[in-house]
């Protein structure tokens, strides 16, 4: 009698948490609404721009040779 109650014991834990997985994997799902939303307006910040990073790479070359350059 004591093993049919643990059976039905786990068997409910187990319908449960199948129950409460299924209704979680819903809720996950169900955010994914799927909306794509555009607000650029054709400006480009100054930092995207190319020549920036471009004149950046290089001061920041010459002052790591600078920094690096021993002179005896």
């Amino acid at each position: 009698m004591k093993a049919i109650e643990l059976l039905e014991n786990k068997i409910s834990k187990v319908a449960v948490l199948a129950i409460l997985g299924v209704l979680i994997s819903f809720q996950i799902f169900a955010q994914d609404g799927g909306l794509d939303v555009d607000i650029n307006i054709g400006k480009t910040e100054w930092y995207e721009q190319t020549w920036v990073w471009v004149v950046g790479a290089a001061a920041f070359i010459l002052i790591l040779v600078a920094l690096l350059r021993r002179k005896k």
